[in-house]
């Protein structure tokens, strides 16, 4: 899951980086506003962290951007303004959560955790795909109730595969989750072909069906 984290305090947006990448996230960080329009209308991300006060503009205006571009990246403001205002625009403006600084971690991995899966999953922790069963919470992987033990990278790919089952997925988007806006600095995706080559023999070897299908030149498709 790819975090992008709309921060113009370098040491919060570093703390908060380093918290959620123990938790598995790829994070990106935008320090002013030109910076996050930037990324925002470059890359897609499964939640943005918002702060509204920044050095050259107001997020307000970026996610007025961002509905105007009819993206689908879950919004959760973080911002030190705890006035009604600012939280009723926020939401109005499409916003799906508003955390006021300070916050806990844990209750900030929770919050990202609540509107991806609303976003994505249609609010369950539990999901299930044949005889494949995936646990959010614990980040497990399942297939016929056998325990099937995948990386953090494979099992990334296995939640963006069957977030966007039927769609063709090209190897440069899959780098771009999986390692962020660094992607760009590869030379090919040679890695993105050992991480999904050993994804599909983990599954396979546990008895479940090849549901992913490479599509020659272009990416791959999670297909059922």
């Amino acid at each position: 899951m790819k975090v992008l984290i709309v921060e113009d305090e370098s040491e919060l947006a570093k703390d908060i980086t380093q918290y959620l990448l123990a938790e598995h996230y790829v994070c990106e960080v935008a320090g002013s506003y030109r910076e996050a329009e930037q990324k925002i209308a470059l890359y897609d991300y499964d939640c943005i962290l918002l702060d509204l006060m920044l050095p050259d503009g107001n997020g307000l205006q970026l996610l007025e951007q961002l509905q105007q571009q009819n993206k689908q990246e879950g919004i959760i403001i973080i911002s030190a303004k705890n006035a009604t205002d600012d939280k009723i625009k926020g939401l109005q403006n499409g916003a799906d959560d508003y955390l006021t600084k300070p916050f806990h971690h844990a209750e900030l991995s929770a919050r990202i955790h609540s509107v991806i899966r609303r976003k994505q999953f249609a609010h369950t922790n539990i999901i299930e795909n044949h005889e494949l069963t995936i646990d959010l919470l614990a980040k497990t992987v399942k297939v016929h109730d056998q325990l099937v033990p995948l990386t953090k990278k494979e099992f990334a790919l296995l939640l963006f595969f069957i977030s966007n089952k039927n769609r063709v997925i090209s190897k440069g988007a899959l780098a771009e989750h999986l390692s962020g806006d660094m992607a760009d600095m590869f030379d090919n995706h040679d890695f993105i072909y050992a991480h999904v080559k050993n994804l599909k023999k983990k599954l396979q070897q546990a008895g479940c069906d090849n549901y992913l299908t490479t599509m020659y030149g272009t990416g791959y498709k999670w297909e059922n």
